[in-house]
């Protein structure tokens, strides 16, 4: 089985006016991300959202020293965005969709998304979302070590630095052999 991850994909992260908005390049995905959520769900297979989520004035958060106030849990920078918004609560009482709040850029680290994954029979992951140099490269080294197949569909993925996108791309491939598509 496999399942698709869709990270960070909130309005902080992707609205003109969120916190801390990637632009244009994640707005750019929000259509390839709901077409693979499509693809994944008629197919029988999963798409979870693990998503950023963070309390207000959080001083043991480490976030707090790096970045400005984001995703701070009933904001509505917390709320999913755009036509994968929509998507979502279209879906979200399936059995097949899965929504949980992370407290580390790693969707793995302080959440049940193995044992979640592993009790499905879940052996491979597509990863999709923001910042692909931020979450989705933490969230790839934790599956990799993890054992987990991982495929990462360019057109899906988007930071707010092309620098650092382009340097994360080539170590999915290079450094934990992901397929990019």
């Amino acid at each position: 089985m496999k399942a698709l991850l869709v990270i960070d994909y909130t309005n902080d992260f992707i609205a003109p006016n969120g916190a801390l908005t990637c632009g244009d390049p994640g707005r750019k995905i929000d259509d390839r991300i709901k077409e693979l959520a499509d693809s994944f769900l008629k197919n029988g297979d999963y798409v979870i959202f693990p998503t950023d989520t963070h309390q207000k004035n959080d001083p043991y958060h480490p976030e707090t020293k790096l970045s400005p106030p984001h995703n701070i849990k009933g904001t509505s920078g917390h709320d999913l965005y755009g036509k994968t918004a929509e998507w979502f609560n279209a879906h979200k009482d399936s059995d097949f969709v899965y929504q949980f709040d992370k407290n580390r850029y790693s969707s793995f680290q302080n959440t049940n998304l193995d044992n979640y994954l592993r009790s499905r029979g879940i052996t491979e992951l597509w990863l999709s979302g923001v910042c692909t140099d931020i979450c989705v490269l933490h969230t790839a080294i934790a599956a990799y070590n993890l054992n987990y197949s991982l495929t990462i569909p360019k057109d899906a993925v988007a930071s707010f630095d092309q620098t650092g996108h382009e340097w994360a791309m080539n170590h999915f491939k290079n450094c934990l052999g992901a397929t990019i598509v």
